[in-house]
């Protein structure tokens, strides 16, 4: 038999827009009439509310059905829902000064151990409230398109080679992990190709704290929760009310 779903989780880059600068009607167009029928929506992205929607995502829907939007925002760090229209916090993960300084060391000490052992350049981006960004591919610009592009992840399976890297993307997770152990912290790297980003959090912890939050407002649980990858998909969930997927659990990269 098939079943409604109650809330559905997506990502915004890549997924609900192609581009920051991208129009967002369309999205917005997809978004309301779940939201009028109560369906809870859930934009989960690496990426501040300053990006979502040009930061003013509120001014496209009605506070009514705003009550039904949640966002789970930089990589772990912020979860919204609205009230009287307005976003707020509702629950803060970023770390404090010491724990961010020190995801800042093993960072650093990341980019060293590829540029010692191996000579692989990379840069870094400190400027992240509970993370930072390790660029691999310092030479590869994405512009306005902040996911990863096509050719990328293989590009990069290439360059690790050549460096002398034979284990790739696994061996900079577990690089990652052994590094943090070092300074007494449990990270959750992930990587997207172009960037490997280490922190404390990431955005399944948005999922999970915002998932317990509607599961107990609503008083369901997970079966009842749909994820979604692209927007051509959330369209279609507007004109099918009974689509299921092949399983309701929730996995974000």
């Amino acid at each position: 038999m098939l079943k409604k779903y109650k809330a559905i989780f997506f990502d915004w880059d890549g997924t609900a827009v192609m581009s920051r600068r991208a129009p967002v009607d369309q999205a917005v167009a997809a978004m309301r009439p779940l939201l009028q029928k109560g369906i809870k929506l859930i934009i989960v992205s690496g990426t501040t509310i300053e990006n979502i929607a040009g930061g003013k995502i509120e001014s496209y829907f009605a506070e009514e059905e705003l009550k039904n939007l949640y966002l789970g925002l930089g990589r772990g760090a912020y979860n919204y829902s609205f009230k009287d229209g307005i976003p707020y916090i509702f629950k803060n993960m970023v770390p404090d000064k010491g724990e961010i300084l020190k995801i800042h060391q093993i960072c650093f000490e990341i980019h060293q151990t590829l540029k010692e052992k191996y000579d692989f350049d990379t840069d870094i981006v400190f400027s992240r409230p509970n993370y930072c960004k390790i660029d691999l591919m310092v030479e590869n610009q994405r512009g306005d398109n902040l996911f990863m592009q096509e050719d990328e992840l293989g590009c990069l399976r290439e360059t690790l080679k050549e460096h002398g890297m034979e284990d790739g993307l696994s061996g900079l997770i577990y690089l990652a992990k052994q590094t943090g152990k070092k300074y007494g912290i449990d990270v959750a790297p992930t990587c997207d190709a172009k960037y490997l980003e280490v922190g404390v959090t990431s955005k399944s912890d948005n999922v999970n704290v915002i998932l317990e939050k509607i599961c107990a407002e609503l008083e369901c649980d997970i079966s009842d929760i749909m994820e979604f990858t692209d927007l051509a998909e959330v369209k279609k969930k507007i004109h099918n009310d009974n689509t299921s997927p092949d399983n309701g659990r929730v996995n974000v990269r």
